[in-house]
This record gives C-alpha cells, structure tokens and sequence, in this order.
C-alpha cells in the first residue's frame, strides 16, 4: 500500500474534485482511497508513504499521440536539409531519421523518450512508430523498453508505401503481429492499434492488406489532412476527400484514432460524429510544420471526441495545452474562445480515449481507478483552490515541476530521482545509439 500525500488533491473526479489538504491510497495497481491527510494516515498507517512536500498531487497525464523514432532526434542537423514546406520535411528529416533507424535505434529511441515523459509526468502514450531501417520486431522492442521502465502504452506501426512493396508488407506483418500478442496477452499496460501514415503514402491496394491483416482485431491509427497533400491526393487520385476514403475502405470508428485533421470540411466532421471516430490534435507540431490550425473547436462542437498530443514535438503536456490556447485565439481572432475545450481535451477527453483501450480508468484518482499518480512541485502566490484549478495549471506548471511519478503503483520516480532505473547508464548507450544515427545520416563520425 502507498500513500501519497501533503499536497493539494486534482482528482478530475466530479464527485471529489479537489482537497486542500488531502492524500491517495494506491492498493497494487488500483486507486484504493482518496480523502483527507489525516484521516487517511489514522486509516494506513502501515502504508509508505511518499511525501508531496506541499506541491500538487494529481492523474497521471496522457500522451494521445506520438513518435517514439524522434528520440534521437534532439540538437540534430542533417547536412542539405533546409525545408521550404511540409512534404520536404518529411522526405528530408522524419523519413530520413526512421530509413536509418536499426532495432537498437529504435530502443535507444524508446529509452529517450519514455524517460523524458516520467520526468514531465506523462504516464500513458499512444505511439506511432515508424522504423523503415529495420522493420521486423520494432513494436516489440518499444515493448520490452516500456516494460523494463514501467510505462503504459499504446503501440502501432505506420504502414506505408512510400519505400516499395516489401516494407510496406513488413509494416503490415508487424502491426498484425503486435496486435495479435496484444490480443492475447491482454495486457493493461501495453495495448496494440493499427498503424499508418498519411493517405498520400497508401494506396487502396495496401489499404485492403491492412483491413485483411488486423481482422477486426484493433483500431486504426493514422495521420489524416495533415498537410494539403492528403486533401490533394485524395481529390486527384480517388475522387473524394480523405476522411470519405478512410470511410470507403472500412477504417473509421470508435476504437480509430486520426492524428491532426487539420484540413477536413464540415461533411467530414459529420462523418467523423457519425462513425464516433476519435481525433487528437498536436499544437504545437502543426505549428511548428506550419501546416495550419486544426478546426478543433467547430469538431468538439459536433460532439467529436478530440484529444492532445505532442507529435513528439514534445513530452510536456502542460506546453501543449498552453500552445493549443494560444493557436486557437490567434486563428479566431477572438482572445475569449477555446479555454473550455483546451482543459476539456488533455484532462477529460485524452482519458476517454485511454478508456476505449485500457481497462482501468485513466486520468482520474478514484477508488477503482489506475494507480498512475503524479506529484508537481509548485507554491502558488496567489488563491488556489477548485474553482481555479486549470487557471493554476495553465500559467503556473510545466511538466518539468513534476517531483514524483508513479505509474500503475511503482513508484517510476521519486523526488526528481529515478527509483529502480540507472539514467546514466541508459543515456550512455542512448548516446552511442544517437551517434550511430547521426553519422549514417549525415555520412560522418561524432
């Protein structure tokens, strides 16, 4: 048994949302009990107890979307890379970096990217993976990482035919592999989805393979509307938009996830309410590819289920819901919209995706819920209390005020000290993984 406590309790619980003074009881893998400090310390004595040293004692955040191969990518130059617009940035930076991704790449990938998200407080993600150096065994790789560190995940691979016939057939084989153990297995850590890239990079051809390879088996994951080529594409080649092709081929859903949508048209956000489709939105990365503002607030209007993610442009979730806000007003012109569906997405909406794969609640401490539990470091100068909860989180915390981490009731991280990992010892082999990538992609040694 752990208690956590002396802090202020966030639940995002309506029954009991907040506590001055309060403390969590994890019992294994499960929130046990929530109330006030003293009681429950008389309830527990016998419990550890992890000491939030007046800080915020709050869910675990999820990731709704990311990429685990730009792990490696952080301070990195390619030689000759200077992007004018998005489809060059991919063809010169992302599928550069993942051609020349090994399996030990790939795990260096992992090892960078799951640390940094314990260390800012993110204790759930939704990955999309893409390694087309080194296809076969990469979601099980990603596997073994989150396990041996303890983070909960969900896991998929971009399918694509953008490097030939035969890895595009090996995507497929993977992601069908990877969700066939999922399956299996049946996990609450580790969960599986279908994954592939833009509808610029499949053909209908590779579409029926992956419908035939998952069988029902799991939920899509792909990039949709992203940039314009999507819109394009799909005009010239199909006779139709994006979201209606995914439509045609039998993809969309309730356990589908589209990444970005920021190019979509009314009929398509009709479709999306109507087939329940889940959309996560990355602010910050669209900004960033200057590929335009996502129309998140006309599709969470329509009752679409819309959550954050980073893109892997970061692991800060606090950042993203910053970002979201400011996009949103400078794309409205209005500076009194989107503060309602920004708290909405990252700490509402980004659980009910967690809800549609994992079985344990996610993002909520409540009795039943999953023992993911992080604690931040922060002393507010000003009134804090439930009425002004999102206000403090916005302009008050980063994920780098996370203290302590804990994630399905292991302490991951404990006081800025990662407990049960050697951080050294992993970012030594990472760097060497790093230089490894770097010099194939830039044809030197560093």
């Amino acid at each position: 048994m752990l208690l956590i406590g002396n802090g202020r309790v966030i639940t995002r619980d309506d029954a009991l949302p907040y506590l001055a003074d309060g403390a969590v009881a994890l019992d294994g893998e499960r929130v046990g009990e929530v109330g006030p400090l003293d009681a429950m310390k008389a309830k527990y004595p016998d419990a550890e107890f992890v000491d939030a040293r007046g800080g915020v004692i709050m869910p675990g955040l999820i990731n709704a979307h990311t990429h685990i191969y730009s792990g490696l990518a952080r301070g990195l130059g390619i030689e000759g890379n200077d992007p004018t617009n998005f489809l060059e940035v991919l063809e010169g930076t992302w599928w550069n970096i993942d051609r020349h991704l090994t399996l030990d790449g790939t795990r260096a990938s992992a090892y960078a990217t799951v640390l940094d998200c314990i260390r800012d407080g993110v204790t759930t993600i939704f990955d999309h993976h893409a390694s087309f150096g080194e296809i076969p065994g990469s979601l099980f790789a990603i596997r073994d990482v989150c396990r041996e560190l303890g983070m909960r995940a969900c896991l998929c691979y971009e399918v694509s035919d953008r490097d030939g016939e035969e890895k595009c057939v090996e995507a497929i084989r993977e992601n069908a592999d990877f969700a066939k153990w999922a399956r299996e297995q049946d996990d609450d850590m580790i969960r599986a989805m279908f994954g592939g890239h833009a509808l610029f990079t499949l053909s209908d051809r590779t579409f029926a393979r992956m419908m035939e390879a998952n069988n029902g088996m799991t939920g899509f994951h792909i990039h949709v509307a992203e940039g314009m080529n999507d819109v394009y594409d799909s005009l010239r080649n199909y006779g139709c938009r994006p979201v209606n092709r995914l439509l045609n081929h039998g993809i969309l859903g309730e356990k589908t996830i589209l990444g970005h949508c920021i190019h979509i048209n009314p009929a398509e956000m009709e479709i999306l309410r109507e087939t329940g489709t889940m959309v996560v939105n990355n602010p910050e990365s669209n900004m960033g590819n200057a590929v335009g503002c996502s129309p998140v607030l006309q599709m969470m209007e329509r009752g679409i289920l819309v959550g954050m993610g980073t893109d892997a442009y970061t692991h800060d979730m606090l950042e993203s819901l910053k970002v979201f806000l400011l996009i949103q007003r400078h794309n409205a012109c209005l500076p009194n919209v989107g503060w309602c569906e920004d708290m909405q997405m990252l700490f509402r909406n980004n659980a009910s995706i967690g809800a549609r794969y994992f079985r344990k609640p996610l993002g909520v401490l409540k009795p039943g819920a999953a023992a993911d539990v992080v604690v931040m470091d922060y002393k507010p100068f000003t009134p804090f209390s439930e009425e002004n909860i999102d206000g403090h989180m916005l302009f008050g915390m980063t994920g780098k005020n996370c203290r302590t981490t804990i994630i399905n009731g292991k302490v991951l991280y404990r006081d800025r000290e990662f407990v049960g990992i050697d951080e050294d010892a992993i970012n030594a082999w990472t760097l060497e993984q790093s230089k490894k990538l770097w010099g194939a992609l830039n044809r030197r040694s560093y």
